[in-house]
């Protein structure tokens, strides 16, 4: 007997648990959704799984909220507790987070239009080695196993909005943690949740008109947070500085930034081995749920003997040498590195980055040289823009490298969820 057959003869339950995932092999890339239904005492209910084609793992992962909350309708549920892997649905089914991607959009309504057939809905994120069920199914979809929906017939009132009275400006689900309870925000609250496109914006990729062609390596490129060397202004190469305390708030912050935006979930997460860097980094990894890997490429220009000083510092050690330094990338810091170094050193890393994570998205967490080296590489720009361009702690820029060898800067030096 199938689970679908099972559905349609258990008797109605007061109070489940919806476990919900969805994956995505390259992002976009094939995907699959899983959703399983519990009991409060961890026995399976229900189990559902589909094959998406081509899309995000944002989208999977909606379409597997999806598919549980269906099948808790199915079975009469009155009390749904979800659980999920994903901060990112977690956190806009919650109405903490702008809904600003346009597929996502009408998953997340179709949600919050299933919310309202029970008289209570919580969300709960939980970390991925406890939603193992639900991953095993969202796997078994992407590997080509039958698709386990709910049956037409016994749940076409829930495709209808119009069936359970809800609108784009009505029935949004809230939560606190691991328990809370279903409640409406007013439709101008609601319509906060939403950023819309600006009639004659596209939100195709640059690629459409610069010619590019295949699927880019898109980094996301964040510098670390606050140091006291940073507070300081001294330069601060190669000695091994942890955050501050703002540091690593700062650090926190752009974690929950990243974890908004499309497709950046589980995503790789790159950093430069020294301290205040890894620090940042692991802060990401925790907030989008991604694995961390080292690269000593990444790290900052070697200062040699101006380590530690101020520009007026430095300045009156080598006079002539950094008044050189400041106008030639070529010139070699006594007992460290030149600009010039740095980027063949950050063209060879971004050459490996590109090769390891071909047509995905990457976090790379570094310092202000090598960031500027890659926004360089991406504007194919001479040494003038290390001279002019300005990068704060904790700013996150995005470039994308393609396949065929062009590149599109799409941000730089982005602050602002940093707050004023």
């Amino acid at each position: 007997m199938t689970r679908i057959d099972q559905v349609a003869m258990v008797d109605e339950v007061a109070e489940v648990i919806v476990e919900a995932d969805g994956g995505s092999r390259g992002n976009p890339g094939p995907a699959g959704y899983g959703a399983v239904v519990k009991a409060l005492d961890g026995s399976v209910l229900a189990e559902r799984r589909g094959f998406l084609g081509k899309t995000t793992n944002n989208v999977a992962e909606y379409q597997g909220l999806l598919a549980g909350l269906r099948a808790a309708a199915t079975l009469g549920a009155s009390t749904v507790r979800v659980r999920l892997d994903s901060k990112l649905v977690v956190e806009q089914m919650c109405g903490r987070w702008k809904i600003k991607n346009e597929q996502l959009r009408p998953l997340a309504i179709e949600a919050r239009n299933l919310a309202t057939r029970f008289a209570t809905l919580s969300y709960e994120w939980i970390p991925r080695k406890r939603n193992a069920d639900a991953d095993r199914l969202a796997n078994e979809a992407m590997d080509g196993e039958p698709d386990l929906t709910d049956p037409p017939e016994l749940f076409a009132a829930a495709e209808s909005a119009e069936s359970v009275g809800v609108t784009e400006s009505s029935g949004v689900a809230e939560s606190s943690g691991a328990a809370g309870s279903s409640a409406s925000a007013e439709p101008a609250e609601q319509q906060a949740l939403f950023t819309e496109v600006p009639a004659g914006v596209t939100t195709n990729p640059p690629a459409n008109w610069t010619g590019a062609t295949g699927e880019p390596t898109r980094m996301l490129l964040l510098r670390h947070g606050q140091t006291e060397r940073s507070v300081a202004r001294k330069y601060s190469g190669r000695d091994d500085v942890p955050l501050t305390e703002v540091g690593a708030k700062q650090a926190l912050l752009a974690g929950e930034r990243l974890a908004t935006m499309d497709g950046v979930a589980n995503a790789p997460v790159i950093s430069s081995p020294l301290e205040r860097a890894t620090q940042t980094a692991n802060a990401v990894v925790r907030a989008i749920d991604g694995t961390l890997a080292v690269h000593d490429g990444l790290v900052e220009t070697d200062f040699g003997a101006w380590e530690g000083l101020t520009f007026p510092d430095a300045a009156a050690r080598d006079p002539e040498v950094h008044r050189r330094w400041l106008a030639d990338s070529s010139v070699v810091i006594p007992g460290g590195e030149s600009f010039d170094q740095v980027l063949r050193r950050v063209k060879d890393t971004a050459d490996e980055l590109i090769e390891t994570y071909r047509g995905r998205t990457i976090v790379v967490v570094s310092h202000v040289t090598p960031i500027k080296q890659l926004i360089r590489l991406g504007l194919s720009a001479g040494p003038e823009l290390l001279y002019r361009l300005h990068l704060d702690l904790a700013a996150l820029s995005i470039v994308e490298f393609y396949p065929d060898g062009n590149a599109s800067v799409r941000l730089v030096n982005d602050s602002s969820h940093l707050g004023s």
